[in-house]
C-alpha cells in the first residue's frame, strides 16, 4: 500500500487549501481515509476520517465546518479541503488507512494503518 499526500503549502491566515492523498495497492472504494496532523512540538491529532457507513463523516471539533472531506474512487484519492485557515493549522497533514478491526476510536492513530509521509501546510499570519 501507498499513500501520498500532496498539496500543502505556504498560505495565509483565511485562505483555502485542498491536500490530496493518492493512494495505490488497496481496494480504495472498500476501504477509509482518515486524516492527521502534526503541529511542531505537538503529538500528532486527528482532524477527520471517513465513516464506515457511507457518507458519514467525522471531524475534530478545532476543523468542524472548515474542513471536508471527499473521494474520488475512480482516482484512488481522497481529499481534505480546508477553508478558513488558522495560524493553528499549521502542521504536517498525514492521511492514512482505517482499519477494519482492533482500535474502534478513529480518533486514535492506532485505529490507522499504511501512513503516508504528509504535506506541510503553514498558516502565516
Amino acid at each position: 500500500v501507498q499513500l501520498q499526500a500532496s498539496g500543502g503549502g505556504l498560505v495565509q491566515v483565511g485562505e483555502s487549501l485542498i491536500l490530496s492523498c493518492a493512494a495505490a495497492g488497496l481496494p480504495f472504494s472498500t476501504n477509509r481515509m482518515g486524516w492527521f496532523r502534526r503541529a511542531p512540538g505537538k503529538e500528532r491529532e486527528f482532524v477527520a476520517a471517513e465513516g464506515w457507513s457511507s457518507g458519514i463523516i467525522h471531524y475534530a471539533d478545532s476543523v468542524k465546518g472548515r474542513f471536508t472531506i471527499s473521494r474520488d474512487n475512480a482516482k484512488t484519492t481522497v481529499y481534505l479541503r480546508m477553508n478558513s485557515l488558522k495560524p493553528e493549522d499549521t502542521a504536517v497533514y498525514y492521511c492514512a488507512v482505517r482499519l477494519r478491526f482492533g482500535e474502534s476510536n478513529l480518533a486514535s492513530p492506532r485505529a490507522y494503518g499504511h501512513w503516508g509521509k504528509g504535506t506541510l501546510v503553514t498558516v502565516s499570519s
